[in-house]
């Protein structure tokens, strides 16, 4: 009930935010002119109802090119190499050099596309090739292509190492970690030949009993089954997925904005303010963002209910508790691939000392393959996005990565 009632309102609210967008278009190319501002105060208001709404279709990666470390630009070259009904395996390599060290990384399934991690995507290539876990949108996925659960995205990062083969580096972003620790784990407890080179764990919920954040707390707020009964929805008839049992991408996005309404009303005015007074860089960085950022795909049922369960209610992993298809997961087998946990001192969805954790739980490696790094003045975005990432954070992986050939 819940999902069709969204979807009616979207569908009635959309061709008002098209026009308005058009609007604000129009208004723009006539505010270029000297004394135009009225014309401008006009079209940041429409700016602002075109850009509040959500949408359900992957944008563009849109890496064309790539400056490297010399200065050049290189042309990037993107493929699809490997395909399941939930995932691509996508590839981005520069021109000239395919035979760089190889990255998968690995996409948050949490409400948005991989393509939030764009500028992540972007300073990898500088060095190396880049393969990221492109996840679909649960609801353009049919019924016949079967359930997702944790086990499924564990299996999928397994599957795609093996796909680019030994001596491959991991990193994971957010959500993932926990799948990408127990993966590796996996791997080997199996003594595979395709264990990665290192592995990189930026910002992810390995252990939450540490230092509680909102997010936390509402995933423990309530019994599972509060979860299940309010907070799962089905896929309209006019949908590919129609049928399917999903967590709706809209109510993520909710939850994240109101954990921080004044931020987000602060930006939305930032945005209006540089539109009136011509500051178009800051202007079109705010909208970008929220482009972005107002991308939303629903999360199969299952799968969402099991990560609150094991990861938030259960804690699971640390508890030495987590199991995959029946087996149980232990990190501490771990010992040919390099650990890297990177934090950011402000996050407040994942806090510092949560992804710190896997550091204890790899007791299997030796002291100089193990590292940490918390990177001051930045929160959750800031970690693996922006100017620190580029500058600060992105030389300690590269190291990492360096230490581990």
């Amino acid at each position: 009930m819940i999902y069709n009632s969204y979807q009616s309102y979207m569908d009635l609210s959309n061709p008002v935010r098209l026009l308005a967008d058009s609007s604000d278009r129009i208004l723009r190319m006539w505010g270029a002119g000297a004394g135009a501002s009225p014309f401008r105060r006009m079209a940041a208001c429409y700016e602002l109802i075109g850009l509040s709404g959500f949408t359900h279709s992957r944008p563009d990666y849109d890496i064309k090119s790539v400056q490297t470390n010399d200065g050049e630009q290189d042309e990037v070259h993107e493929t699809v190499v490997f395909s399941t009904p939930f995932c691509d395996l996508v590839r981005f390599s520069r021109a000239g050099a395919e035979n760089t060290p190889r990255i998968l990384l690995c996409a948050p399934m949490s409400g948005h596309f991989a393509t939030l991690l764009r500028g992540t995507i972007r300073t990898l290539l500088r060095d190396y090739e880049v393969y990221i876990t492109d996840w679909r949108n649960a609801r353009d996925i049919p019924l016949s292509d079967g359930h997702f659960d944790l086990d499924a995205f564990t299996q999928h990062i397994i599957d795609f190492i093996k796909h680019i083969g030994p001596r491959t580096h991991v990193v994971a972003v957010c959500q993932p970690t926990v799948s990408a620790l127990a993966a590796v784990a996996i791997m080997a407890q199996d003594d595979d030949p395709d264990q990665p080179a290192s592995l990189t764990l930026m910002a992810g919920p390995i252990d939450t009993r540490i230092s509680p954040t909102k997010v936390n707390e509402l995933a423990t707020s309530q019994p599972i089954e509060w979860f299940r009964d309010k907070m799962i929805g089905l896929v309209p008839n006019a949908m590919a997925g129609a049928g399917r049992r999903v967590y709706p991408g809209f109510l993520q996005l909710s939850a994240f904005l109101s954990m921080n309404p004044e931020r987000h009303a602060k930006s939305f005015m930032d945005l209006f303010q540089s539109r009136i007074s011509g500051d178009v860089d800051k202007a079109e960085q705010i909208r970008a963002f929220y482009e972005e950022y107002f991308a939303i795909m629903d999360l199969d049922a299952e799968f969402f209910l099991e990560t609150i369960e094991q990861i938030f209610q259960k804690f699971a992993l640390p508890e030495g508790k987590m199991l995959f298809k029946g087996r149980n997961v232990d990190p501490s087998a771990i010992r040919k691939t390099f650990l890297l946990t990177v934090e950011g001192e402000k996050d407040d969805i994942c806090a510092v000392g949560q992804t710190l954790a896997a550091q204890d739980l790899c007791s299997g490696l030796r002291p100089f393959m193990k590292s940490h790094h918390l990177q001051p003045g930045v929160g959750h975005y800031g970690v693996f996005n922006g100017r620190r990432w580029d500058n600060q954070i992105y030389p300690v992986v590269r190291n990492h990565i360096q230490s581990s050939l």
